[in-house]
């Protein structure tokens, strides 16, 4: 007996969470069915899926399933649809009686320039951009500019029609082709900002109160305070697109503020290359107090909300949604968000047609839905308002300036007071000193903080506790960064990350991850000369 109950019991705990899952509709029950690949978190596909099976029931009466592939961060999506479109090419190319190479493979989404005298790369890059090829996938919904930019350059988006079926949604009265600095759509159709971001603290006030910080920080540079060793959550560069973003914002602030209060017998482009260093060093010190570097940006605020860390780096509407949930489930206010004063711009997460989509007509109106006031209102409007999200309140900023401009619309926005095109301290993003160190600014972060983390911190600590003058002389060792200067970086090792040869990056990140832990080594040992 006392078997067959635990085998009761056990059944009924297994059983349990397919009877009270909510229901989902069957791809079966669908008469038209759309696949997304996106970063996005649940709460927002779960949204845009009912929105849009809404507005696309009442505009061709037919049902749709939304088939989403979440696949993990930008960066992880962006490698799995090149692998896609290369396996996909490579079988329409031998198909046609070419020979495929490695060089075709290397080269064929790279983004580079290849030489007019290198025939047979220009015959398959050619070849490719006239093909059929596909990834399997209609849209790519959510990420970062640069990604949908070095993706329209190598042929994996395609033009879209909305802008000839909507030209008039596409001027500076509603969404504008340039803001902050940044670009808002691609003019080429390609790929559009779907809705703004920037970047910000998520903090947890009990775990300042604890940690003894009074004041609840607002600037990055609040972030490198020895108090918070341990406690700061941050993400990998190199696997997330919008942790990169936030990396560069700390850089480009630095070197406008290089830039404004340069002496005046310093040309701009000293101080844009002394502001770099300013970036990288207030990066490494804010990585110093670094608990992890995890994989999903989407972590840091669940841990900064559970008490494992008291800050974290953060897109604004992840801090948002934590905040809220937090104080919907518990009725607390110990989350908070700070927005650094000139420290973040505005840039755009995107959404584009993929080549080849295999229903390239309900793409296209997906696309139109997102850029709709209609769809637009998701992002910004309390649940249960007319055309507002169902379960879910979003919180993130329409790209439509016309929705900030609608009075009808203030009682049931969600942040009513929020208007990111009257926002008079926004950083103006200079996409000409950092945009094509994109990868660069994730390659060196990781080296410099990640990769080489326990002698990072067990160097600064050390040196931290070190009396003068070993404290100087330790802070300055481990603050020496003429590996990774600005000139060193757009020249050398840009051209490196670039090289054909992968195991080129992986020589590159030896040779620098040496580097640093030698100036960890040497710092720890000035600091513990006297003891």
């Amino acid at each position: 007996m006392k078997r067959i109950l635990f085998l009761i019991a056990l059944a009924g705990v297994v059983s349990l969470p397919f009877w009270i899952r909510p229901t989902r509709p069957e791809v079966t029950q669908a008469q038209d069915t759309l696949v997304i690949v996106t970063p996005h978190n649940e709460a927002i596909r779960h949204e845009y899926a009912l929105g849009f099976q809404t507005w696309y029931k009442n505009k061709t009466g037919r049902s749709v399933f939304v088939d989403w592939r979440v696949l993990g961060g930008t960066s992880e999506i962006t490698r799995y649809l090149k692998g896609q479109y290369i396996e996909s090419f490579k079988d329409i190319w031998q198909h046609q009686g070419h020979t495929w190479s490695h060089s075709i493979e290397a080269t064929l989404l790279s983004g580079r320039v290849i030489s007019e005298s290198d025939k047979d790369l220009n015959q398959a890059h050619s070849g490719f951009l006239n093909s059929k090829a596909t990834a399997g996938v209609d849209l790519y919904f959510g990420g970062d500019a640069y990604d949908y930019d070095e993706m329209a350059t190598a042929g994996m988006l395609v033009q879209s029609s909305i802008m000839k079926t909507h030209s008039e949604w596409f001027s500076d009265a509603i969404i504008p082709q340039q803001y902050s600095g940044e670009k808002y759509y691609d003019p080429k159709a390609r790929w559009f900002g779907s809705v703004i971001s920037c970047y910000g603290i998520i903090y947890n006030r009990d775990c300042l109160k604890r940690l003894g910080i009074a004041e609840a920080p607002k600037a990055w540079v609040d972030l490198a305070d020895p108090r918070y060793k341990g406690q700061i959550a941050l993400c990998d560069p190199t696997r997330s697109g919008s942790m990169t973003t936030a990396f560069e914002n700390i850089i480009q602030q630095q070197m406008q503020l290089k830039v404004s209060t340069r002496a005046v017998n310093q040309s701009e482009a000293e101080a844009i290359a002394e502001g770099w260093v300013a970036g990288l060093r207030l990066i490494q010190s804010i990585g110093s107090n670094a608990r992890y570097f995890t994989g999903s940006s989407q972590k840091v605020p669940i841990d900064v909300a559970a008490g494992d860390c008291a800050a974290g780096l953060v897109i604004d509407f992840y801090g948002n949604q934590q905040a809220e949930a937090v104080q919907r489930r518990s009725k607390s206010d110990r989350i908070g968000l700070s927005i650094p004063n000139g420290g973040t711009a505005y840039s755009v997460d995107p959404i584009g047609l993929l080549r080849g989509a295999p229903h390239q007509s309900l793409a296209e109106l997906f696309l139109e839905y997102s850029l709709s006031k209609e769809g637009q209102a998701l992002w910004g409007l309390k649940t249960g308002a007319v055309n507002g999200p169902s379960d879910y309140a979003l919180r993130r900023m329409p790209i439509r300036k016309d929705f900030y401009s609608d009075q009808s619309l203030m009682s049931v926005r969600s942040d009513p007071f929020i208007n990111p095109f009257s926002d008079a301290s926004v950083l103006i993003y200079h996409p000409e000193r950092t945009s094509d160190l994109f990868k660069e600014i994730a390659f060196v972060v990781r080296v410099m903080c990640e990769d080489t983390h326990d002698q990072l911190v067990q160097a600064v600590e050390a040196a931290l506790k070190a009396p003068e003058p070993a404290r100087s002389r330790a802070l300055h060792e481990i603050r020496n960064l003429d590996a990774v200067s600005y000139l060193q970086v757009k020249n050398a090792i840009s051209k490196r990350l670039e090289s054909k040869n992968k195991t080129e990056e992986l020589r590159l990140a030896s040779e620098l991850g040496a580097y640093f832990r030698a100036h960890y080594a040497k710092a720890l040992e000035i600091s513990s000369a006297d003891k």
